[in-house]
């Protein structure tokens, strides 16, 4: 018995011995974790636009013909910027401000319409009210009658003011442009004979 009890301790020993090798065994073959992706990196920023240059910014398209280098283009540019600056009085960047003409809005009328239209109601009135015999009446219920068309006539005249505004204003804005697209014109014209003086092909 005592044999026995000492055989199966043994054979315990073993196998537990042999179940936590295995256990060992079976870790030490799992791949390692592998590592987090690294962060991908942040976009290259996009480079500054480059500044425009005088003709860019007059809308004149200057062409170095005799393969003058950008440095001696732009002194160029900036020499025929004031000679045409100077021989036209005309500054493209500062331009004068556009005043437009201003339009006097109609007089107010403060009920002068219907006031009138009143009047030539009740007179209408009490002369048809003396015929059927009762002229207060008449003159009242022309009166109503003649204010009621006064100040349609009134409200009329309004829209009819506000439009009569509106195209005026319409007109002076457009002569202003115009003002300054012959001005912009003049000053190119200067700008680009310039340009060409100096050996550029200019449009």
């Amino acid at each position: 018995m005592q044999y026995l009890r000492a055989g199966l301790g043994s054979s315990l020993s073993i196998a537990m011995l042999l179940v936590s090798s295995a256990l060992c065994a079976q870790q030490a073959a799992k791949p390692a974790a592998a590592p987090p992706p690294a962060a991908a990196p942040p976009p290259a920023a996009a480079p500054p636009p480059a500044p425009a240059s005088l003709s860019q910014s007059l809308g004149v398209v200057v062409f170095p013909a005799k393969n003058q280098s950008a440095a001696t283009q732009s002194s160029d540019e900036g020499y025929c910027y004031g000679w045409a600056k100077t021989n036209t009085g005309i500054d493209p960047m500062a331009p004068p401000p556009t005043q437009a003409a201003a339009v006097a809005p109609p007089p107010p009328d403060p009920g002068g319409q219907r006031v009138a239209g009143a009047a030539r109601g009740a007179a209408g009135g009490a002369v048809i009210g003396a015929i059927a015999g009762d002229a207060g009446q008449g003159a009242a219920i022309g009166a109503a009658a003649g204010a009621m068309h006064g100040g349609a006539q009134k409200r009329r005249g309004q829209k009819e003011a506000a439009s009569q505004q509106q195209q005026a204003q319409a007109n002076a804005d457009a002569q202003a442009k115009a003002a300054a697209d012959a001005q912009k014109q003049t000053y190119n014209k200067a700008f680009t004979a310039c340009m060409e003086g100096k050996g550029y092909t200019a449009k």
